[in-house]
């Protein structure tokens, strides 16, 4: 396994799969009703993205702990809304039930990791500066 230093949030896993699965969910999204452009539409394409955002705010805060953790919490619950508005859009017969599991299933390993830097959050911090 190579061990080389991330130095950006682009570089991290998690937020290249958070990206893409906000992505599938945009492209996906495109076929709902013009009705639900203000609502479910809305609701399911800012939650997809706002995981990828919390992701890189996370990043850029990792000089404290409770900062870092709170933005990682933040991605978290925005996947676990994410997978309500894809419950909601298979529901309504918006989406298929099987393209619903395909967007769906890319959550579950983003919520996965989310939570595992979260409970090894020391490991992710820049240390602090030695005077």
């Amino acid at each position: 396994m190579l061990n080389r230093r991330i130095t950006s949030h682009r570089e991290l896993e998690v937020y290249a799969r958070s990206f893409d699965a906000a992505m599938a969910i945009f492209d996906a999204s495109r076929m709902f009703p013009n009705e639900e452009r203000y609502s479910l539409t809305d609701q399911i394409r800012r939650s997809s993205r706002s995981v990828s955002a919390n992701v890189a705010e996370a990043w850029r805060k990792r000089r404290y702990e409770a900062a870092f953790v709170s933005k990682l919490s933040d991605a978290e619950a925005e996947a676990a809304e994410t997978q309500v508005w894809i419950e909601f859009a298979v529901r309504c017969q918006y989406l298929p039930a099987a393209e619903g599991r395909r967007l769906y299933r890319p959550y579950n390993d983003i919520l996965r990791t989310l939570v595992g830097m979260i409970h090894h959050s020391k490991s992710w911090l820049i240390p602090a500066k030695k005077k």
